[in-house]
């Protein structure tokens, strides 16, 4: 199959459920609702939500249905750059190649605006007939399953140790923990988020959560790697921006020859991991390619 045309087609696919989700710029306050729109569609590659209907996708579901709780992950994961850009944490002015929410908007509606997202995500979840034919012992463990990797168990987590680590030794586990929770928790809770919507059977489930969890980390070995090697016009922010803050990364630590072998060795666990799915799969398995292999 042809990766990027999946990815295209499906990214028009979310982009279209997420602007029914999220209120006109114009809604009133506007300013906000503007600001999260503005972040919302800066052009992002939607991995967490596709990776949520691929998962569907591989248990032969109709995925349809999905699309209100794949766009909940993108709302998350939006709110999360506008936050890690401010100036308090990784202090950004570019975000895929234009400014940073903060500099459009000013800082107090940029921390509203992810604010806004972030409850947007869990009012999307919880809405009676979102998701029709959704039990709701299933509903709840998806929205546990998100709000976990959201956390402080997760995603918050994992930014915390981040920037406690700017300028410090830190060793290999360290780094681990960071890259698995701040990166690696949103994406493996969109693959098991697309299980439990399918109904996945224990083994099916267990696969699919190793799966997420080595795709998560090759994703942020890459991420680590372009910091060094991307090009500012194909990155959409600064290059070396880690190296600047004084951050470790798996570069830092193992060198970009090694980084490289290492994130496609773990791309290739994942794809490993799938061993007993059929065709069906085969999306998953090519985004475990793309995400080693992409340039921004």
């Amino acid at each position: 199959m042809d990766i990027k045309t999946y990815l295209s087609r499906k990214k028009d696919i979310v982009d279209k459920a997420l602007d029914k989700l999220v209120p006109p710029a114009k809604t009133f306050p506007a300013s906000v609702h503007e600001a999260m729109r503005y972040s919302l569609f800066a052009g992002g590659k939607r991995v967490r939500p596709i990776l949520a209907i691929a998962a569907a996708e591989a248990l032969g579901a109709n995925t349809a249905g999905i699309l209100p709780i794949a766009g909940s992950l993108e709302l998350i994961h939006t709110y999360s750059l506008i936050h890690d850009d401010l100036p308090a944490m990784d202090d950004d002015d570019f975000r895929r190649g234009r400014p940073t929410c903060h500099r459009k908007y000013g800082e107090a509606i940029a921390i509203l605006a992810g604010d806004g997202l972030l409850n947007m995500a869990f009012e999307v979840l919880s809405a009676p007939g979102r998701q029709e034919g959704l039990s709701a012992d299933r509903r709840l463990a998806i929205i546990r399953e998100i709000s976990m990797a959201s956390g402080a168990f997760g995603m918050v987590g994992g930014q915390v140790v981040d920037m406690e680590s700017e300028g410090r030794e830190i060793d290999i586990p360290t780094l681990e923990y960071i890259h698995t929770r701040k990166t690696g928790a949103l994406i493996r809770a969109a693959v098991r988020v697309g299980a439990l919507y399918s109904r996945a059977g224990k083994r099916q489930f267990t696969a699919l959560t190793h799966y997420g969890e080595l795709v998560g980390l090759a994703f942020q070995i890459a991420d680590d790697i372009l910091d060094i090697t991307g090009k500012q016009e194909e990155l959409g922010k600064d290059v070396g921006s880690d190296l600047k803050k004084g951050k470790k990364t798996f570069p830092s630590f193992y060198g970009l020859e090694e980084s490289r072998r290492r994130a496609s060795e773990v791309a290739d666990k994942a794809i490993e991991s799938l061993k007993d799915f059929d065709r069906k799969a085969g999306p998953l398995r090519e985004l475990a390619k793309y995400i080693v292999n992409r340039v921004h």
